[in-house]
């Protein structure tokens, strides 16, 4: 299963849900695949160090096989499972070339990320791919999007990213039938306030469910995205979030896979209403 975390703009918090869900569910046992798509501003490599000559660039670019860019980066404490890791190359030069790159070369690369699915889930027999995306609708955000199983749309509570999301969930979610999932970044403790995620809960009009909503915390803006949480802080508040949006993307994963459809969970489940909303999309 390949998932896309994707955002309307940048700054939504979207590299450190992907490498703290990648991480999260290499600990709990499952083989997982973490890959920098964000050509044009590239930062998962300020959390894992590439133990390879080659990059994402490479890859997307045919100078050598996905198996050359990834990265071991199993740590201990996750027994059965294991983390690969395919770092963007971060250097002003590689950027500036991914920026000029045309058409040809972005459908060139469209082909590269579909034959993931054979390389990486099949041949290495890995769980979940995640994609680290570039924000907005570039060619290669789009890409990355279209070659994944499911996306989820990372955003904050701001006026703006709310009305861009919901266009790109006309736009382009629907467009290409995607099952999508909302994070809710960055919110204030003060927002969470009936009236007001009532307000945010409004994105379910377009059968969305909203999979996670991530309170603002200090602790997050003080480590400057260099701390995994869920590896370092366990029992900070962050962590336990993340373990919370982990089931509800397991759920949209078993609802993606499953004929028939999988068992519908409790009423008073905090994973209902996931479950509800993914019921009632039209492409269910």
């Amino acid at each position: 299963m390949i998932i896309a975390l994707h955002s309307y703009k940048g700054g939504t918090g979207k590299t450190l849900l992907s490498v703290n869900l990648a991480t999260l569910f290499a600990k709990i046992g499952k083989r997982v695949c973490l890959l920098d798509l964000d050509l044009r501003a590239p930062s998962i490599h300020s959390f894992f160090k590439n133990a390879t000559q080659y990059w994402m660039n490479d890859y997307l670019s045919k100078a050598c096989k996905i198996e050359n860019v990834l990265s071991d980066c199993t740590s201990k404490d996750m027994a059965e499972g294991k983390l690969l890791v395919g770092l963007a190359n971060p250097s002003t030069g590689a950027i500036r070339e991914m920026e000029s790159k045309d058409r040809k070369w972005e459908m060139e690369a469209l082909g590269r990320l579909f034959a993931l699915k054979t390389s990486l889930l099949n041949d290495m027999n890995l769980d979940y791919v995640f994609f680290d995306t570039s924000p907005g609708l570039q060619y290669s955000s789009i890409n990355a999007i279209v070659s994944a199983d499911i996306v989820l749309v990372v955003m904050s509570p701001d006026k703006s990213d709310f009305e861009g999301t919901q266009l790109m969930m006309r736009d382009l979610y629907e467009l290409f039938e995607k099952k999508t999932g909302v994070i809710i970044n960055k919110i204030p403790f003060e927002y969470f306030s009936a009236e007001n995620q009532n307000e945010s809960i409004k994105l379910t009009a377009h059968q969305v469910p909203i999979v996670g909503v991530v309170p603002c915390s200090c602790d997050i803006l003080a480590a400057g995205g260099k701390c995994i949480f869920a590896s370092e802080k366990l029992d900070h508040p962050f962590t336990k979030t993340l373990q919370e949006i982990a089931k509800n993307l397991e759920i949209m994963m078993n609802y993606a896979n499953a004929k028939p459809k999988p068992a519908k969970p409790e009423k008073d489940s905090i994973n209902y209403a996931v479950y509800e909303s993914l019921s009632e999309a039209p492409n269910a």
